[in-house]
């Protein structure tokens, strides 16, 4: 699965309609460039793939009055969403994602409805749960840790990272099932000022 087809394809989406400045400085701005090694390049050949397989529309428009190359500017295309819905679910369910696509997910997932990112956050923890009991099935962190040598090190990173995980998670479920955010088909609530902190 590929984060930059995911972030690409969302911010377009988001935008209505965008061209390749404006997805590059909306994804700089989420700081994708930082925790997904986004880079400027794959953005726009990223743009140029999707419109080839139908997933965005490029409509060409004319040149700059101060010269230079004509700007396209792409839509997201039936294809496209389904592409991106399929990308963005996977994300936020699978227990052995990358951190860069589950932050991407994570932060797009105010596109889905509120009881579909929870469902799908659940399976989620539960995949990671599953997966924490297979490695401790064969070992324990309670035994001699270097009795396994290198690999016990190994399998405890696995544990704890599975833990993590599923403790973050299990968070953002909390959040989103007390009414955190504003989801999809949502309306969007009235602005609430920070507390005083001063």
């Amino acid at each position: 699965m590929s984060v930059v087809r995911l972030l690409v394809l969302g911010a377009v989406r988001r935008r209505g309609s965008a061209h390749g400045y404006q997805v590059r400085s909306d994804l700089e701005s989420w700081g994708a460039h930082e925790w997904a090694g986004l880079k400027p390049g794959s953005i726009y050949h990223a743009l140029r793939q999707m419109a080839a397989e139908g997933l965005l529309r490029a409509d060409e428009e004319a040149p700059s009055t101060a010269g230079g190359p004509p700007r396209i500017d792409y839509e997201i295309t039936e294809a496209g969403e389904a592409d991106y819905f399929a990308l963005l679910r996977h994300a936020l369910s699978k227990a052995d994602q990358r951190l860069d696509m589950l932050s991407a997910g994570a932060g797009l997932m105010d596109d889905l409805p509120r009881a579909e990112a929870v469902e799908l956050l659940k399976t989620r923890v539960r995949a990671l749960e599953e997966w924490r009991s297979r490695v401790r099935r064969d070992w324990s962190p309670d035994e001699d840790p270097e009795a396994w040598g290198m690999v016990g090190e190994v399998l405890g990173m696995w544990v704890h990272t599975a833990e993590s995980a599923a403790e973050w998670t299990r968070g953002l479920i909390e959040r989103l099932e007390r009414g955190a955010y504003v989801m999809a088909g949502e309306k969007p609530r009235t602005a609430v000022s920070r507390p005083d902190r001063g």
